[in-house]
């Protein structure tokens, strides 16, 4: 590893939280690796899925199921979003089931050479972003599909408010769902509606898959025993004092107010540490310091209570400074903060204890690590 900002992968606690949903839902497990693995490695978090029980794999778009396939990944692989018609070929070849997101999109598809296409119907039950919103218009895109030869293999929809226990919403679109679903007289392989919130905290038997992406990596909206999975360091690569009354960063938008030590870490916002992160806190050798002055592109400043050596490993997301309260502090939510972090940082997978080249993509040299 050549540059000290890096993301570390805790490989035991993934396999860990993927086997303990699997086993308190005791339904099949459609690990969600969208979005670079959210912010992961799709790659590798897709073999650690796999090893550890996942019965299917969900990514957003065709470029990210051909970059599992194209990785030798033969499981199961599902796209949860639009796939241009045109490239259902490409689908068909890589064995790669998509979404059938309206009666509109099957007439299309049916216009390309799709036969032994592998399909799920995606019902759309109140988010109003992609899905059929009638059972009459399912209906009708089924028997078209039936006579393209297509393999209707999975149903299912999307909770809006899964993350609220309390709101009445999650119970209307699942009667909603069961329905439909039901009205079809159709036998699906798949049905599936909870994502990672609605799989620790909502109870429904009808269907007998759940999706989760956040809550294999430890973090849901709710209290549970699941493990942290991802961490994120830098390392002090230069340290001065400062004196009373000097600015800090672009805009000078911070003025030192005694003799201080200012700290640089490489890590900016070109890597996903945005600019918001300015006021926030870091963790470091056991105590927390401030960014202060803008968040750079590719570094960013920290005020320290006392001299630390270059070298010196600052925790950013981790033991002490955990997802949720970054997500907290910034306003957001936890999905938006991991899948932020970019490709400009290395990412290590660390199994039993020690850093793993399984899992690590060439070039990457986790042996150097020191920390």
């Amino acid at each position: 590893m050549y540059r000290n900002s890096w993301i570390e992968i805790d490989v035991d606690a993934l396999r860990d939280n993927v086997k303990t949903l699997k086993a308190q839902t005791q339904k099949k497990f459609i690990a969600v690796i969208k979005a670079n693995g959210y912010g992961n490695g799709d790659v590798a978090i897709a073999k650690v899925c796999v090893e550890s029980g996942a019965d299917m794999l969900a990514v957003s778009s065709l470029d990210e199921a051909l970059s599992i396939r194209h990785a030798g990944i033969d499981a199961e692989l599902l796209i949860l979003g639009y796939v241009d018609p045109m490239h259902l070929g490409v689908c068909v070849n890589e064995n790669i089931t998509v979404t059938a997101v309206s009666l509109d999109w099957v007439k299309m598809a049916l216009q390309q050479e799709c036969s032994g296409l592998k399909v799920h119907l995606k019902v759309d039950t109140g988010m109003n972003r992609i899905g059929f919103k009638s059972a009459q218009e399912l209906k009708q895109g089924i028997e078209l599909l039936k006579k393209g030869h297509v393999q209707m293999s999975g149903i299912f929809t999307h909770f809006a408010c899964s993350d609220d226990a309390e709101h009445l919403m999650t119970d209307c679109q699942m009667e909603l769902f069961k329905r439909i679903a039901t009205s079809l007289n159709h036998e699906f392989e798949w049905i599936h509606c909870s994502n990672s919130d609605a799989t620790v905290s909502y109870q429904e038997s009808f269907s007998n898959a759940v999706r989760c992406g956040l809550a294999m990596f430890g973090t849901t909206s709710y209290k549970t025993e699941l493990k942290p999975v991802m961490s994120l360091y830098t390392k002090i690569i230069h340290v001065k004092k400062v004196p009373a009354g000097q600015t800090v960063g672009y805009g000078a938008t911070y003025t030192t107010k005694e003799d201080e030590i200012i700290a640089t870490v490489p890590i900016g916002y070109a890597d996903g540490w945005i600019r918001k992160h300015q006021g926030r806190k870091a963790y470091v050798n056991g105590h927390e310091a401030e960014f202060v002055g803008r968040i750079c592109m590719d570094q960013a400043m920290l005020r320290l209570k006392h001299w630390e050596d270059v070298g010196t490993v600052v925790e950013l997301i981790g033991d002490h400074i955990s997802l949720c309260r970054v997500a907290q502090e910034l306003e957001t939510i936890p999905y938006e903060v991991m899948t932020l972090l970019s490709d400009r940082l290395t990412k290590v997978y660390k199994r039993s204890g020690s850093y793993s080249d399984a899992f690590t993509p060439r070039f990457e040299k986790v042996e150097e690590l020191d920390v």
